[in-house]
């Protein structure tokens, strides 16, 4: 509570200090027009020469400074006006000038305050301690830096996570601070919590895996601490408007001078060409992109990387852990004849409990989803590059490579996964080749979407920079629509790619590993997916994805190239209306003081639509029911998956031995009833709930009329299925086999193709899915 009220007495304190200069101003020029109301016109004068040169000393004093450092700017014009006004006599005029830049910079403060408030209550929340379990029990309030990887950390309800860590236990957690999202998350026992989150549910334990210096939260602070602490990149932008803004508005109060013999039309041209628009409506539409970007979960490192984003035509990438999410997943089983693919998982996943293989984890996974009852092993022992073995209910369970000879159809499986970019993990049982796990990374749901809108946004060229093999490459590359490619390559020939495509035209790269920092660094802009704990990438980085979804790059381009649109409009806008305003001043039409109170008005009107920056330039996001029904039918693809899987094995089956049903029929019937008691009600429900509610965000119901028309090929191929499912009491006849295989691999074609289409399409839209 102390804390709390020391903060609102902060925020008290920094409102006076934004507004004490204009009030003192405001109330000096009224105090001055009363005075010259009652018939006191010297005392009048003095009152607005007092203000007039209580302003320009301070903007007298920033100006030298710039001139020191060699930094020609606007505020030159802000300085002469003032001087000017008082050298003329015009003190009325002087004090509208300066009230117009105290009102300037109020609103400046107050717009750079509200577009920054995400930044600044992300420093203000970071935790400072942490309770740790002592040695003999008891719980002791620790100094976050004290904490070491291993601690046991509780956390109780409401406390921010200090340090990244494991859970010892179940927690429900509210993670918007990471990843942008708003919605709580349950998290189980053995998951990894990153620091920054905020427990909202009961107190929980968890193992501290960082200290506080390497945490998630730590980095993101860093990051945001130098986003408010840098110059809006605009105000280089509005200086180098001045370099011709300034010159040309001397040489037209000269020539009024000049041609008329009248300094006070100088003095209005000055007074008129006071350039608050560049001043102040140009950064405000910065830092408001800046704040904005905050919200949607990343983090940019300063407004001249957010000006660049604005600007950039070539946008590269790399490969794994960017197009693809970076962790390999269990994408089907290979079997050797008479084994079971759940018992063979369930027995590699098992061995895989105890190993740090990146591999394991995935396993382990796929297993505990399909609710495998996993065995502990015993004599785990694992080489590197090898595997990992062990004994699993009494048998010799080996997971890796194959020793010995290949047996004919593990080289045709393994054949089959090369070319579909897949890798197998291989599973012998007492020495005998079991089956292997077939591995991919797969490429992110959102990918391809996100591709298209960067292009709508203004990128001519898309390119995709990685390590991995060339065939792998081309099939990623491919999915998601690249222009062009680069395989195999070196952390050096990435910075060398980046050079070549930087010669040409302003360029972003993406990345997310130790491999892509130089890269990252010799771009025009380095962005990191920061939320798989990347820090080499992010510690370069010139901004940070700190959730893992592709779709926040485009959003933070698409925020980027309006507030930059918003920027330059308002600054055209103001220099326009001045230089109409110095015109008609410089004929003589617009005396100093009601020249003084046009610029006010311009500095209203531009700063008003710098402000409009804080909104707008994204699509509208999903309205809250239909949000449901995507994460509702995006999580029942994650359990359809495996049917497609099994209706592929159970084909394989009928094709290796199409005249002996007892080794295929139950596996078969099986799949089946999966079929109709789970995809064909779930493709139900999504034609007659989630399509008619997709209407409105895709533009129109045809957006949706060819996933329409895959549902009923659905329908009628699990009907065929069926229809021989009823004439298998004997063996098929030889010519019905064909039709019956080309109906199970077609449908799980389709099925595969259609799962990949709603989740590209559909499921990857903004905010939804899992």
């Amino acid at each position: 509570m102390a804390a709390g009220k020391q903060h609102d007495r902060a925020r008290r304190g920094e409102s006076v200090r934004r507004w004490a200069p204009l009030t003192a101003l405001v109330l000096a020029a009224l105090a001055g027009g009363a005075a010259a109301l009652l018939g006191q016109a010297r005392a009048a004068d003095a009152i607005w020469a007092a203000a007039t040169v209580a302003t320009l000393l301070p903007q007298l004093w920033s100006m030298l400074r710039s001139l020191w450092r060699r930094h020609f700017g606007v505020d030159i014009i802000a300085v002469l006006a003032l001087i000017s006004a008082l050298i003329a006599g015009e003190y009325l005029a002087g004090v509208v000038v300066a009230v117009m830049l105290a009102t300037g910079g109020a609103l400046e403060a107050y717009a750079q305050g509200r577009a920054t408030r995400d930044l600044r209550e992300l420093l203000e929340r970071a935790p400072r301690s942490a309770r740790r379990r002592t040695a003999d029990g008891g719980i002791e309030v620790v100094p976050l830096d004290a904490v070491a990887v291993g601690d046991h950390l509780l956390v109780g309800p409401g406390d921010v996570v200090g340090v990244d860590g494991r859970l010892l236990e179940p927690a429900m957690l509210d993670e918007s601070v990471i990843t942008g999202e708003a919605a709580l998350v349950d998290r189980a026992a053995g998951d990894q919590v990153a620091s920054g989150v905020v427990n909202a549910g009961a107190g929980f334990g968890m193992r501290a895996t960082t200290t506080a210096a390497q945490s998630t939260y730590a980095g993101i602070v860093r990051l945001a601490a130098e986003a408010t602490s840098r110059k809006a990149p605009v105000v280089r932008l509005a200086d180098r408007y001045a370099v011709a803004f300034v010159p040309f508005t001397l040489v037209i109060a000269a020539l009024a001078w000049g041609l008329s013999g009248d300094f006070v039309r100088a003095v209005a041209v000055l007074v008129v060409a006071t350039p608050c628009p560049l001043l102040l409506a140009t950064p405000i539409a910065i830092v408001a992109g800046l704040s904005r970007v905050a919200r949607r979960g990343v983090l940019v490192r300063n407004g001249g990387a957010l000006e660049l984003l604005g600007q950039a035509r070539v946008l590269l990438f790399d490969k794994t852990g960017t197009l693809t999410t970076g962790r390999p997943r269990v994408m089907g089983t290979v079997n050797a004849p008479g084994w079971n693919r759940d018992e063979l998982l369930r027995l590699a996943a098992s061995v895989e409990q105890l190993s740090q293989h990146v591999l394991a984890a995935p396993l382990v996974a796929a297993a505990r989803e399909r609710h495998l009852g996993l065995s502990t092993p015993t004599e785990v022992t694992e080489e590197a590059g090898r595997g990992v073995s062990g004994r699993i209910d009494g048998r010799s369970v080996r997971v890796g490579q194959l020793v010995g000879d290949w047996p004919q159809w593990a080289q045709r499986e393994q054949r089959r996964a090369e070319l579909e970019g897949a890798s197998i993990v291989w599973v012998s049982v007492d020495d005998a080749p079991a089956g292997g796990l077939l591995m991919v990374d797969p490429v992110r749901p959102d990918a391809r979407r996100t591709l298209r809108r960067l292009r709508q946004a203004g990128f001519s060229r898309l390119v995709m920079i990685t390590g991995d093999r060339q065939r792998v490459a081309e099939q990623v590359a491919q999915v998601v629509g690249v222009d062009d490619l680069a395989a195999q390559c070196t952390p050096a020939e990435k910075v060398e790619r980046v050079r070549a495509e930087s010669a040409h035209a302003v360029t972003v790269m993406v990345g997310d590993g130790v491999n892509d920092a130089p890269a990252l660094a010799a771009a025009g802009v380095g962005m990191a997916m920061g939320a798989t704990g990347a820090t080499a990438a992010a510690d370069v980085a010139d901004g940070v994805l700190t959730v893992d979804r592709l779709d926040r790059l485009a959003d933070t381009v698409e925020i980027a190239r309006y507030a930059r649109r918003i920027a330059v409009q308002s600054a055209s806008v103001g220099m326009g209306l001045a230089l109409l305003g110095m015109i008609a001043a410089a004929v003589g039409l617009l005396p100093p003081v009601v020249g003084a109170f046009a610029q006010e008005g311009i500095d209203v009107l531009v700063i008003g639509n710098a402000l409009r920056a804080l909104g707008g330039g994204l699509r509208r996001p999903l309205p809250p029911q239909t949000r449901q029904l995507v994460d509702r039918y995006a999580g029942e693809h994650l359990d359809l998956w495996d049917a497609v899987e099994e209706l592929r094995a159970a084909a394989d089956a009928v094709a290796t031995a199409p005249r002996t049903p007892s080794a295929w029929l139950p596996d078969l019937n099986r799949v089946y009833d999966r079929l109709v008691t789970e995809v064909l009600p779930h493709e139900e429900g999504e034609e007659k709930r989630l399509y008619p509610a997709l209407a409105g965000p895709l533009g129109s119901s045809e957006a949706t009329s060819t996933m329409s028309r895959a549902h009923v090929e659905i329908r009628h191929l699990v009907e065929r299925i069926g229809g021989y499912l009823d004439q298998t009491a004997g063996p098929l006849r030889n010519e019905q086999i064909p039709d019956l295989l080309a109906a199970c691999y077609g449908l799980a074609a389709i099925l595969r193709l259609h799962f990949i289409q709603e989740e590209e399409d559909f499921f990857s839209l903004e905010d939804a899915g899992p």
